[in-house]
C-alpha cells in the first residue's frame, strides 16, 4: 500500500483547539508563540501544514521555513527560506516601506532584497554586535509590514538545526514582539535543540503555547493506515512503527510481509549515520528501500539533489548528478510519482521529509559525494553566488593545501562575522583545516578565528585559540605576539580572571627587547586599560608613564592611543587640569585622525569618551561615543559595543534625549553572552537610570538592583556607579531612606569615593536637597560644601551642580536668594547641556519663590519646569511640576477629547513608540531612523496620532501625553 502524497491528517485534536485559540488572539492583536515539541517523523510538520491552512482559512499572510541537516551553518538559514522569495517579489513595494536604513540592512541579510541597493548604499559585510541588534529590529520591522492587513503567521520547522544567528534573532523577537499581529510558530526535536533555542523558546513566556506532539495511538494507526489494511496487520505496523507517522508510512510502502522480516533480519552491516542510526532498524530499512525502489538514474538524481539543497533546482542537481537538464527532469518526475520528492514554489523540489533526503544523502558513496559537492561549488562560481553560498560545498569537498577552497571560506567567514559570528567561527575552522602547518596566512587566520570566538561570546574557545597561536608564533615575532595577548587577556577578561589577563600580558612584556617598540606600546596600552577598568588608577599611570607621545616607526593609529588613554589616568588621579590639557591635545588628534586609525584602537577612543562624560562634558562626550559607535559598527568590533552603548546611553539620559537613551541602552543589553561583569554593571547601570529619569520606578529598582547583584563582589569605580544608580532610583522612586542608604556605599566622603567627578558632585546635589528637605541643616550643609570643593572653574556642568546644591540648602532660611541661586543654576546646566537637571533646578526656583510669596515667578518656573520635563518624557517630574502648579494655584492645561477616558491614549504600541519620540523632541526623520521606518510611514502614523488624541499638531501630541502621564500618575 502506498499512502496518498498528502500525509493522512488524524487526532491531534487538542493542538487543533490549541491553533484556533493562538489564530484567534493574534486576530485579536496580539503577538503569539507557538512551540511543536516531538521526535523525528511523530507528526511536526504535518501539524504545522494544518496549522497554515487554518491561517489562510482565515485571511492570515502565511509564510514557512525549514531549517536543514546538511546546512546549519549558513547564517538566518531559515528566516531566509520563509520571506526570501516573497521579499524579492515585492522588494520595489517594501522598499518604499521600510526605508533606505532598513533595506540597506536587510539586504545583508536576505539575498531577494541585495538588487534593490545600488553600489553606493552595499550593506556593510562585517557587521558587528553594535549591529546585530538592528538587523534584528530591521527584521521585526519587516514582519509589522508583512503582517499588514490581516496579520502574519510565520512557521518555521526543524528549528533544532537552525543556525546561531536565526536562534539569536527568534530569541530577540520573542522578548520584543512585533506591534502587529503576529503568529511564530516553531517545530523542533528537544534532544538536540541547543541552548540558546531553548532559552528562546522560554524567554517567550505569556505568550507561548507549548504542544508536545507525540505517537499516534493505535486506534489512530488503524485510521491513519485506512481501510485497506486490516486489524492484524495494522497492529504489526504499529508496533514496529512505534505509531510514528513517518515510519508507518515508510513500512506501509514495503509491503506487507517486510516489517516482520525485517525485524529477524538484522541490520545491513554498513556505518549507518547517527539520525538513522536511531531509528528502528525496520524503519531503516524501510527508508532505504524507498530508494532502491527507484531507477539507477532517478537514484542517481535523488542522490545529487540530497547534495545540492534542501529546496533545491532541478539544473543544479543536474550538474551534481553530471546529466544533461532533461534527463534530470525525467528523473524527478520518477521521484515525485514515488513520493521521495515532492515539486514546490518556482519549480523547485523538496524531499518529503528530511530523513528522507538524509537518506539519499548516506546511500551515495563518500568519494561521489566529495565530487558532487565540487561541481555544485564550481558551478554556482560560474554563475557569480556569494561566498556564503559556496563554504557549504567547499567546505565538504575542498582538498588539502586548496587555495580556493581557503580563500572561498575565509570571505564567506569575514562576510558573516558581525551577523552571524559563530557560523564565521565554522568557516574559519574549515578553512584552517584545510592550510598546511606551513601555509602564509594560517597563523593569522588562527588570530582571526580567536578573535570572532572571543568577540561572539565564546571566551573559552577563543582564549584557548589565542594561547595556540602564542604557542606557534615565533619569539621575535613580536607584533603578532602583541595581538594574539591582547585577544587572550580580552578573553580572560570575559571570562572575569583579571589576574591570568596581567599576568600573561607582563609575560609577553619580558620577552619584547624594545621597551618602546610598537608591541610593547600595544601591551601597555592594554595593561592601562585593563587597570583603569579595575580602579587600580596608579598602576594605569604608571604604564602609560612609560609610554612616549610618539616614537619612529609607530602607526599613527597607536599615537591617537596613548593620547585618547592619558586624560582618563590623569581624571582618575584627580588632576583636573591635566585631565583639560590631554583633552584637549586628544580631541585635535581625534577630529584630524581618519576613521581607520580609530577603528585600530577604539577602546582608547571609548575611554576618551567616558572622560568627557565623567567631567561632565555632555557635548564633547556624545560627539566622540557617536563617532566610535559608527566605527565600531563598519569595523565588527562586538567585544566594544556594550561600553560604547551604555556611555552615550548614559549621555543622553543627561542630554535629556531619554527615548533615544533607553533604546541604546537596550542595545547594549542586547547580547547578554557576550557581556563581562563590568559590562553587564555598564549596562544595568544605564537602564536604571533613563527608566528612573523616565518615572518607571519598577523597571528602575529592578536594574538597579541587577546592577548591584553583579557588582557584589567589586570595589571599582563601575560598582560605585551601580550603588549610585539604585540610588536614584529609590529616591526618585520615593523610598528615599534606602535610597540615601545606596548614596552613602557610592559616596561616603570624598576622599574615599570611586565615583567619578561628575557622580559626585549629582550625590552630593542629591543628598544636600534631600537633607534640606527633612530639615537637617548641618547635614545639608556638610554636603553642600563637599559640592563646592568638588566644583571646578574650568567645568560648567560642576560649578552648576554645586550651584544647586546650594540653594536646596538656602532654601531653608532664605527662600528668595534660594530661588535667585537656582535660576542661576539653571542657566549654568542649560550652558552644559544637562537638560533634566536644568528642569529640576527650574523647579526648585518655582518652590523657593512660593516659599517666598511671589506667586507670578513661581507659577513662571514651574511652567518652565514642566515643559522641560514634557519635551524630555520625564513622566513623573512632569507630573510633580504640574502638582507643584496647581498648589499654588496656577493655570494648568487640562485634559482633552476623548482619547484621555481611564488614564488611555487609545494609541497603538507603534502609535504610542512614534507619539514618544514626537514628545522627545525627534524629528519625522529622526524617529523613521530610530525605528527602522520610513518618513512616510511615520507620517500615517502621526496622522493616526492626531485623529485618536483629537489634536492637529506636535504640539498637540506633547501636551495630550504629557498631561495623560499626569494623570496617570
Amino acid at each position: 500500500m502506498t499512502p496518498p502524497n498528502r500525509t493522512p491528517f488524524v487526532g491531534r485534536q487538542q493542538s487543533l483547539d490549541t491553533f484556533e485559540r493562538a489564530l484567534d488572539a493574534t486576530m485579536g492583536g496580539s503577538f503569539q508563540f507557538l512551540n511543536l515539541v516531538g521526535e523525528p517523523g511523530v507528526g511536526k510538520t504535518r501539524l504545522l501544514e494544518e496549522l497554515a491552512v487554518a491561517a489562510q482559512r482565515r485571511g492570515l499572510c502565511t509564510m514557512s521555513g525549514r531549517a536543514t541537516e546538511f546546512e546549519q551553518e549558513l547564517p538566518f538559514g531559515v528566516i531566509i527560506d520563509a520571506l526570501d522569495d516573497h521579499l524579492e517579489a515585492h522588494s520595489d513595494q517594501l522598499s518604499e516601506d521600510l526605508g533606505p536604513a532598513a533595506v540597506k540592512l536587510l539586504a545583508g541579510v536576505f539575498p531577494g532584497l541585495a538588487h534593490t541597493l545600488s553600489d553606493d548604499h552595499r550593506p556593510d559585510a562585517n557587521l558587528s554586535a553594535l549591529e546585530r541588534y538592528r538587523v534584528h529590529r530591521a527584521i521585526r520591522q519587516l514582519l509589522d509590514e508583512l503582517a499588514v492587513p490581516s496579520g502574519l503567521v510565520l512557521l518555521l520547522d526543524d528549528l533544532h538545526w537552525a543556525d546561531d544567528g536565526s536562534t539569536e534573532l527568534l530569541d530577540h523577537l520573542v522578548r520584543h514582539p512585533p506591534f502587529r499581529p503576529v503568529l511564530i510558530a516553531i517545530a523542533y526535536r528537544p534532544a538536540q535543540a541547543g541552548p540558546r533555542l531553548a532559552a528562546a523558546v522560554e524567554n517567550a513566556r505569556e505568550h507561548r503555547h507549548e504542544i508536545p506532539v507525540g505517537p499516534l495511538t493505535q486506534a489512530e494507526t488503524r485510521e491513519f493506515l485506512g481501510t485497506d489494511v486490516d486489524r492484524s496487520y495494522a497492529g504489526i505496523l504499529y508496533r514496529a512503527s512505534g505509531g510514528v507517522p513517518l515510519f508507518l508510512e515508510a513500512l506501509a510502502r514495503m509491503g506487507r510481509d517486510a516489517p516482520v522480516a525485517r525485524q529477524r533480519g538484522g541490520d545491513t552491516g554498513h556505518d549507518v549515520p547517527s539520525d538513522l542510526a536511531a531509528l528502528p532498524a525496520a524503519v531503516r530499512r524501510a527508508l532505504q528501500a524507498e530508494l532502491t525502489g527507484l531507477s539507477a538514474t532517478a537514484l542517481l538524481v535523488a542522490r545529487a539533489a540530497a547534495v545540492t539543497a534542501d529546496e533545491f533546482e532541478p539544473a543544479l542537481a543536474a550538474v551534481a548528478a553530471e546529466v544533461p537538464l532533461t534527463v534530470a527532469l525525467d528523473a524527478l518526475n520518477e521521484a515525485v510519482a514515488r513520493d521521495v520528492v515532492r515539486p514546490t514554489a518556482a519549480g523547485r523540489f523538496r524531499f518529503r521529509h528530511p530523513l528522507v533526503r538524509h537518506a539519499a544523502y548516506v546511500s551515495a558513496p563518500a568519494g561521489w559525494r566529495v565530487a558532487a559537492h565540487a561541481r555544485v561549488a564550481e558551478r554556482l562560481a560560474a554563475l557569480g553566488a556569494p561566498a556564503t553560498w559556496r563554504a557549504h560545498h567547499v567546505e565538504r569537498s575542498g582538498r588539502f593545501g586548496d587555495e580556493s577552497a581557503i580563500a572561498t571560506l575565509v570571505e564567506a567567514a569575514r562576510e558573516v562575522a558581525g551577523r552571524a559570528p559563530v557560523s564565521a567561527g565554522h568557516w574559519l575552522e574549515a578553512a584552517l583545516r584545510l592550510a598546511p602547518a606551513g601555509h602564509c596566512e594560517r597563523l593569522d587566520l588562527m588570530l582571526e578565528l580567536a578573535t570572532v570566538r572571543t568577540t561572539s561570546g565564546d571566551a573559552v574557545a577563543g582564549r584557548e585559540m589565542a594561547r595556540e597561536t602564542l604557542r606557534l608564533l615565533a619569539h621575535d615575532d613580536h607584533l603578532r605576539r602583541a595581538r594574539a595577548a591582547r585577544i587572550c587577556a580580552l578573553a580572560e577578561r570575559r571570562l572575569d580572571r583579571f589576574r591570568e589577563a596581567h599576568a600573561l600580558i607582563m609575560n609577553e612584556l619580558r620577552l619584547m627587547p624594545d621597551p618602546k617598540s610598537e608591541a610593547a606600546a600595544t601591551l601597555r596600552l592594554r595593561l592601562a586599560s585593563e587597570s583603569l577598568l579595575r580602579s587600580r588608577f596608579r598602576a594605569a599611570q604608571a604604564e602609560l608613564d612609560l609610554l612616549p607621545d610618539d616614537a619612529p616607526g609607530w602607526p599613527p593609529a597607536l599615537s591617537l592611543a596613548i593620547a585618547a588613554m592619558r586624560p582618563m589616568a590623569a581624571l582618575a588621579g584627580r588632576r583636573i587640569d591635566a585631565a583639560l590639557d590631554y583633552i584637549e591635545i586628544a580631541e585635535q588628534r581625534l577630529d584630524s585622525a581618519p576613521d581607520e586609525h580609530l577603528a585600530a584602537w577604539l577602546e582608547a577612543v571609548a575611554w576618551l569618551s567616558w572622560t568627557e562624560l565623567m567631567m561632565g562634558r555632555y557635548r564633547e562626550a556624545h560627539r566622540y561615543f557617536d563617532r566610535a559607535i559608527t566605527v565600531g559598527r563598519a569595523t565588527g568590533q562586538g567585544f566594544i559595543a556594550a561600553m560604547l552603548l551604555a556611555g552615550q546611553a548614559r549621555t543622553l539620559t543627561v542630554l535629556g534625549r531619554l527615548a533615544e537613551a533607553a533604546a541604546l541602552a537596550e542595545q547594549a543589553d542586547e547580547a547578554p553572552h557576550m557581556l563581562g561583569v563590568q559590562e553587564r554593571v555598564f549596562v544595568a547601570t544605564q537602564r536604571c537610570l533613563v527608566a528612573s529619569w523616565s518615572g518607571d520606578d519598577e523597571a528602575a529598582l529592578r536594574f538597579g538592583e541587577q546592577a548591584v547583584r553583579a557588582a557584589a563582589d567589586f570595589d571599582e569605580w563601575w560598582s560605585a556607579f551601580a550603588h549610585y544608580s539604585r540610588g536614584t532610583a529609590l529616591v526618585n522612586g520615593g523610598q528615599v531612606d534606602e535610597g540615601v542608604t545606596e548614596l552613602l556605599v557610592a559616596c561616603p566622603e570624598i576622599r574615599r569615593s570611586r565615583l567619578d567627578p561628575a557622580g559626585m558632585l549629582s550625590c552630593c546635589e542629591m543628598m544636600v536637597q534631600i537633607e534640606a528637605g527633612r530639615g537637617n541643616r548641618v547635614e545639608a550643609r556638610t554636603w553642600a560644601d563637599r559640592a563646592d570643593r568638588l566644583a571646578h572653574p574650568a567645568l560648567v556642568a560642576s560649578a552648576a551642580h554645586a550651584r544647586l546644591a546650594r540653594a536646596h540648602l538656602t532654601r531653608i532660611t532664605d527662600a528668595a536668594a534660594a530661588a535667585a541661586a537656582a535660576v542661576e543654576a539653571a542657566g549654568l546646566l542649560e550652558a552644559a547641556g544637562m537638560v533634566i537637571d536644568m528642569g529640576r533646578a527650574r523647579m526648585t526656583a518655582g518652590l523657593a519663590y512660593a516659599d517666598a510669596g511671589d506667586r507670578d515667578r513661581a507659577g513662571t518656573e514651574l511652567q518652565a519646569a514642566a515643559e522641560v520635563f514634557a519635551s524630555c518624557g520625564a513622566r513623573k517630574l512632569h507630573a510633580q511640576a504640574q502638582r507643584e502648579q496647581r498648589r499654588i494655584g496656577a493655570r494648568v492645561p487640562g485634559r482633552r477629547g476623548r482619547a484621555y477616558g481611564a488614564g488611555q491614549t487609545g494609541l497603538s504600541k507603534r502609535e504610542l513608540e512614534v507619539a514618544r519620540l514626537v514628545v522627545a523632541g525627534r524629528t519625522n526623520q529622526q524617529i523613521a531612523e530610530l525605528l527602522f521606518l520610513s518618513v512616510r510611514t511615520v507620517e500615517s502614523h502621526l496622522s493616526h496620532i492626531f485623529a485618536k488624541l483629537d489634536v492637529t499638531s506636535r504640539v498637540g501630541i506633547v501636551h495630550a501625553l504629557t498631561q495623560r502621564d499626569a494623570d496617570d500618575l
